[in-house]
């Protein structure tokens, strides 16, 4: 009993989660900004940009889907439930062939658009790219399992040593000058990473775990009557879904690469490195705990479900509205001086600093659309699920329109404006839903949601922004950046104790990592 408890414990699941993230996010952002100096604005552009879409469409569309769908799977790890690993397994199984087929699709399409040569530099890039996806995909069976067995000590391990391999291959390649091409050390870097994830995820669990041949390749286990055709639909449906999902999540680098300078596709592509780091940090690591969380509380009938799920929700919610707006308060007046300080006046004194001053703001709706959506998702039958799938489709046109015409009246920034309104829509479909949902139920209500001393940070963001007004001088900068930086830290710690005062039990939960769900 205590172990389904712990499995269905959302701050247990994020500790990790969250652990991972800062390792394989944080390390690449420290490895970041030293590249940034060493590469020209379009070799960083097709690093952070054109390489990232290229990866990012393949694996997405090949395996997002699955993953939705699958964990939402009830496995327990007790030994007598390998007849449920056996019918997950045969499913999971299913994203490989469909990964080739996008994986083949993506790169011939990539040839036609861009008329690259197959034995031009840029071409094998394009193929050892898809290579990398490949070795990913092999390895999203047993990730899956993991997950579902979760084990996520596994997963801290597996995702931090892939993490530095690929950090350290691009690392020496271009130190030791060894003449190749840049992007072909992009995509061998991306290969070193493929490879890691591939050879840490199956040799634990042919290793340490120990599972039989049969069912880890259930090919030849049972009948097609042995196919549990539910999760298959489940699965077929979030893939349809992860289509339009990718246009919302990506779309402003489509646009950006179909449209725009390889200078503004450099200039996004560190604003949004450096911008969503907290995204990728926290939100991302908490969007899938929560996720996990919601799926299995809501599994099945039992009293109080109702009350339960709308404790979770709630705490979810207040958490990620705190992150965000101190984010919001703080992080408009330091925008220049963060750019400035890690990667030099060459992109501070451009539009990198005003596209990430906006990018702060975003970072809050980016907070409260993931959670919302993390719900939906979870506790929502098929039915509903199609509606859903419906209404991203009228976002996802939505959405490309504002990135066509935002992108021409404010580059960056306006890539940056389309999808704040992008997710504020969004977000208010979700909020509909989770009303619904508790409607006639005071288990729930969204003004619970806000966290007490949200006023004390929008006056320290005043506070800040006037400082940077008058104390920061560009031409003089380290003098009166101190003077700056102690302003913000004087707002950052009344703030902090005046949050602390007034959800004290909150945050003692959060840091204890409580059990968020009694």
């Amino acid at each position: 009993m205590s172990n389904d408890k712990n499995a269905t414990n959302l701050s247990r699941t994020f500790k990790y989660l969250l652990a991972t993230q800062f390792l394989s996010r944080g390390i690449p952002f420290i490895f970041n900004t030293w590249i940034v100096r060493h590469l020209t604005e379009e070799d960083y552009a097709l690093y952070a940009v054109q390489f990232h879409l290229f990866v990012t469409c393949i694996l997405f569309l090949s395996r997002e889907g699955f993953r939705r769908a699958c964990l939402r799977m009830d496995v327990k790890c007790d030994g007598t439930s390998m007849g449920d690993i056996v019918k997950l397994m045969k499913v999971v199984w299913m994203s490989f062939p469909l990964g080739i087929f996008i994986t083949i699709v993506v790169c011939l399409f990539v040839f036609w658009w861009q008329q690259i040569s197959y034995y031009s530099p840029h071409g094998q890039a394009i193929l050892i790219n898809g290579f990398a996806c490949i070795l990913e995909l092999l390895a999203e069976p047993v990730y899956i399992l993991s997950q579902n067995f979760v084990l996520l000590e596994l997963r801290l391990i597996v995702e931090t040593v892939a993490t530095l391999s690929r950090c350290l291959t691009m690392y020496f390649l271009i130190v030791k000058q060894t003449g190749i091409e840049k992007s072909i050390i992009f995509a061998l870097s991306q290969s070193a990473y493929g490879a890691c994830l591939f050879v840490g995820y199956w040799g634990y669990l042919l290793v340490f775990q120990k599972f039989r041949a049969s069912y880890l390749f259930p090919f030849r286990e049972g009948k097609v009557i042995d196919f549990d055709q539910q999760l298959s639909k489940m699965c077929i449906l979030f893939t349809f879904q992860s289509f339009r999902k990718l246009i919302l999540q990506e779309g402003e680098k489509i646009v950006l690469v179909w449209l725009d300078t390889p200078y503004n596709q450099a200039v996004y592509g560190l604003v949004d490195k450096l911008g969503s780091l907290v995204v990728r940090l926290v939100f991302l690591p908490f969007e899938e705990s929560s996720y996990v969380t919601f799926a299995r509380s809501a599994s099945g009938q039992y009293p109080g479900k109702s009350k339960k799920l709308g404790n979770c929700l709630t705490e979810s919610l207040k958490l990620v509205l705190l992150i965000g707006l101190v984010f919001m308060a703080f992080g408009p007046s330091y925008s220049y001086s963060l750019i400035r300080l890690l990667y030099g006046e060459k992109w501070s004194d451009g539009e990198a600093s005003i596209a990430l001053r906006c990018y702060c703001f975003y970072v809050i709706v980016l907070a409260m659309n993931g959670t919302s959506e993390a719900f939906m998702h979870a506790v929502a039958t098929e039915s509903q699920l199609k509606r859903s799938n419906d209404s991203l489709l009228i976002f996802s046109l939505i959405y490309i329109v504002l990135n066509v015409l935002l992108i021409r009246l404010a580059g960056a920034v306006g890539l940056i404006m389309a999808n704040s309104l992008n997710m504020t829509l969004r977000i208010l479909y979700s909020a509909i839903f989770i009303k619904n949902y508790f409607q006639g139920s005071s288990s729930f209500s969204f003004c619970g949601c806000l966290p007490s001393g949200w006023i004390i940070l929008l006056l320290s963001g005043v506070i800040t922004l006037i400082s940077e007004n008058v104390f920061l001088d560009r031409d003089n900068f380290w003098p009166s950046f101190m003077i700056h930086l102690f302003v913000g830290l004087g707002c950052f710690c009344v703030s902090s104790y005046v949050i602390y005062c007034r959800e004290k039990p909150f945050i003692r939960r959060i840091i204890r990592f409580n059990d968020h769900l009694d």
